[in-house]
């Protein structure tokens, strides 16, 4: 194996063999939000025309898990590794910054897109969802989970310890996915939020993604696809920007 495959691999077992925690909770999590929100809402909230709210929420709550829990593995592994020590035999090894980043990354999203998988065969007894354009659900969920997964080692690099990781995650990725539109449509705010949303890169992740399913949405699929993309090379080079300067990493 070539050393990002390797790394790749160790990072793929290091989520799996805890696969109750980081696979079989978050699936649970969405489970109670399909229960709670679709058992109250369902009869009060009609957002698109001949869909009901329970299948209204399927893809959010599933590219809601799909961009949680790709930041949590990169995020994770790297703070993990800091505090434990043994960050330094990765260091050690002739690995370039292109090896770290495809294999931190590609574990993350891989994770990522497993549980959206989870969550997705769990809520779809609730509503079967369509898929009138597949090609665009897998398009954004790769994207999407690649992204928060490179957003992942941004954070890794940054945060010396899970205080700090837990502040990025609760004060910057949980308030931009809830606020994207996963439990509502964009147009059922008032005109303030309507704007300050237009500038949350999730919500275009969640809205596209959910044009997949119902072939409707809050925005045209094809800006939604331009920002997500556009977002995911910004972030894609900063994160390969600090991992060639070992930001963080090398003293």
């Amino acid at each position: 194996m070539t050393g990002w495959q390797t790394l790749f691999y160790k990072e793929i077992l290091r989520f799996w063999k805890v696969g109750f925690q980081t696979v079989a909770a978050p699936v649970l999590t969405a489970l109670m939000y399909m229960l709670i929100f679709g058992h109250v809402l369902e009869d009060r909230v009609q957002v698109y025309e001949d869909v009901s709210y329970t299948a209204f929420l399927v893809p959010g709550l599933v590219m809601m898990s799909v961009l949680q829990n790709a930041f949590a593995n990169s995020a994770s592994s790297l703070v993990q590794s800091k505090i434990m020590g043994n960050l330094v035999f990765i260091l050690l090894s002739p690995l370039s910054h292109w090896a770290w980043f495809w294999a931190y990354v590609l574990s993350a999203a891989a994770r990522g897109l497993v549980v959206g998988l989870g969550v997705l065969v769990v809520t779809a007894w609730f509503a079967g969802p369509s898929f009138v354009h597949p090609l665009w659900i897998v398009v954004f969920a790769v994207m999407g989970s690649a992204l928060l997964g490179a957003l992942g080692v941004v954070a890794g690099l940054w945060a010396d310890k899970f205080d700090q990781l837990a502040a990025f995650q609760n004060f910057v990725v949980m308030p931009m996915t809830f606020l994207s539109g996963v439990f509502y449509s964009l147009h059922s705010l008032p005109p303030f939020w309507f704007h300050v949303s237009r500038f949350n890169p999730f919500f275009y992740m969640i809205d596209g993604f959910r044009y997949g399913f119902f072939g409707q949405s809050d925005v045209s699929p094809w800006l939604s696809l331009g920002v997500v993309g556009v977002a995911l090379v910004l972030v894609a080079a900063v994160t390969l920007g600090l991992l060639k300067r070992g930001y963080k990493i090398r003293h």
